[in-house]
């Protein structure tokens, strides 16, 4: 079994990181790579940058299906490009913040998520919304540490942890899930300060691919995830055209 997680960002420590996490929870035979977008912004923190992130995911998708990848994650809690990338994909794509989202919904009565910026609150708000999780959904917060700063600033560690803390708090949640890729490696110590489960969308998301093409189950392919209709793009896209 062959997976990848996508980085929609460009990045690479941050891929390194997701790496790490998603390879700590795969099973014996089963080969895992992540890979970094070639094009698009360093990290994804608004409409704009998740929409221009978008024809480096499909890229890397459509690569992955020349090399013969059973299925994918998304590693970014927008889970952008998450349609567009299950018109390409034969096998299952599964974004973080979905995978998150559901595992979470079944530890407890309800969850918190912490995000990063104020700003992306209303995208996870969406998102809740599409999964149909609003009703598991207590609170969303965000820990006002920008998602580039994760890595690099040693008091993210305890910024993020002090806001699972006060969103447990203040939600009366029973878990929380952290709502940026780049806080994967922060999941078990923050999970040993906070006592509450605490869920990394990246492991969560790895381990569903994993078990959907162990079941031996793809996308049905019929109907709006049928492949797209083959005809030309033009100008900065006119690679990503075909027909």
């Amino acid at each position: 079994m062959r997976i990848r997680v996508v980085n929609p960002n460009t990045t690479r420590a941050m891929t390194d990181t997701i790496e790490q996490c998603a390879r700590a929870v795969v099973g014996a035979g089963t080969l895992l790579d992540a890979v970094t977008s070639a094009t698009g912004p360093a990290s994804i923190e608004s409409h704009y940058d998740e929409a221009m992130s978008i024809p480096g995911l499909l890229a890397a998708i459509r690569e992955g299906e020349a090399d013969g990848v059973d299925g994918y994650v998304i590693a970014c809690f927008g889970d952008p490009g998450l349609d567009a990338a299950r018109e390409l994909a034969t096998g299952p794509v599964i974004g973080i913040a979905e995978a998150g989202m559901r595992t979470a919904s079944h530890l407890g009565r309800g969850f918190s998520v912490v995000t990063t910026l104020e700003r992306t609150i209303g995208r996870a708000v969406d998102l809740t919304e599409r999964y149909g999780l609003q009703r598991f959904c207590l609170g969303i917060h965000a820990c006002r540490v920008p998602v580039l700063a994760l890595g690099a600033d040693p008091e993210a560690r305890r910024v993020v942890t002090e806001a699972c803390r006060a969103a447990v708090r203040a939600d009366g949640s029973d878990a929380v899930v952290l709502g940026c890729a780049g806080m994967a490696d922060l999941c078990a110590d923050i999970r040993a300060e906070i006592g509450v489960p605490v869920i990394d969308g990246v492991a969560a998301a790895t381990l569903t691919v994993q078990s959907l093409v162990t079941l031996g189950l793809r996308k049905s392919g019929r109907g709006e995830f049928a492949r797209p209709p083959a005809k030309p793009y033009a100008g900065l896209l006119a690679s990503f055209g075909s027909g």
